[in-house]
Parts: structure tokens; C-alpha cells; sequence
């Protein structure tokens, strides 16, 4: 499948991006893209899309990645909402809070409630009673 995103050059510490269209499975620092549609240096904040081939590859059938998409809407290339591509703090993806009860969707609390859990059988003690008849076994042989 073909994807429009960003492809990393420059040196250390001076990221600049090439906006390409590659295979999804190409790696985005290095290898072989299909098509160069613009550039984006994010320390300037200077950026080019060329409008003509992008409207092209779209239209082909290249999917864009988020920040990529992002980028096509705020230079008005594309209609639509931005996608939030930004990372969720760790404070939100936590569990809750010992005060607070944790809330499941109604539908897994009605599947419980339909269906009771069979008796759990002690598995560790048949095996205990199976291990102390060996031991007695070979206690009797020697």
C-alpha cells in the first residue's frame, strides 16, 4: 500500500523531512520512495507541497499518514478535520485510583451477570495428592 509521509534526512539535531510517497513497509529514515511531493524543516517552519502531485497520488489511491494529513489540511490541499496525532501523558493512560470504582461498559456487566462462573476445581491439590503417592512409591522400593 502506498503511503504520503514524512521521510527523515538532515544531521543530527537539524531534522528536515521530505514528504514522499513509499511503500508502507519501507523504513521512513532510509530506502527507496516512489515519488518527492515536497519538504518540511521543522526548525525554520518552512514547508512545500507540491499541490499537482499530491492531488494525484491521492486520487491513485496513497493513503496519508496523520501528520502528513494534518499538514494537507492546514495548506487547505484537503477538506476535513485534523487527526490528534500528539502522545497521551502517562497520568491518563494510568489505571484508576483506589477511591475510584472502575467503570465497565454495560454490556460486559450483563454478560456476567447472565452467565455464572462454574466452581474452579483445585488443580494444585490433585497434583500434591499425586506427588506425595510417587514419593511413597519410591520411599517403599528403596
Amino acid at each position: 500500500m502506498l503511503m504520503i509521509r514524512y521521510f527523515k534526512t538532515g544531521k543530527k539535531n537539524q531534522p528536515f523531512f521530505k514528504i514522499v510517497v513509499t511503500e508502507k513497509t519501507n523504513p521512513p529514515h532510509a530506502g527507496r520512495f516512489v515519488d518527492e511531493v515536497g519538504f518540511f524543516n521543522p526548525l525554520t517552519k518552512e514547508k512545500r507541497v507540491i499541490a499537482d502531485k499530491v492531488k494525484h497520488w491521492l486520487s491513485v489511491g496513497a493513503k496519508p499518514s496523520d501528520t502528513v494529513y494534518n499538514l494537507l489540511i492546514s495548506e487547505k490541499l484537503i477538506e476535513g478535520k485534523k487527526i490528534p496525532v500528539h502522545k497521551k501523558s502517562k497520568k491518563e493512560t494510568q489505571a484508576p485510583q483506589a477511591g475510584e470504582p472502575e467503570k465497565k461498559p454495560a454490556k460486559e456487566q450483563e454478560e456476567k451477570k447472565e452467565a455464572p462462573e462454574a466452581p474452579k476445581e483445585e488443580p494444585q491439590k490433585e497434583k500434591k495428592e499425586e506427588q506425595s503417592a510417587q514419593k511413597e512409591e519410591t520411599g517403599d522400593k528403596q
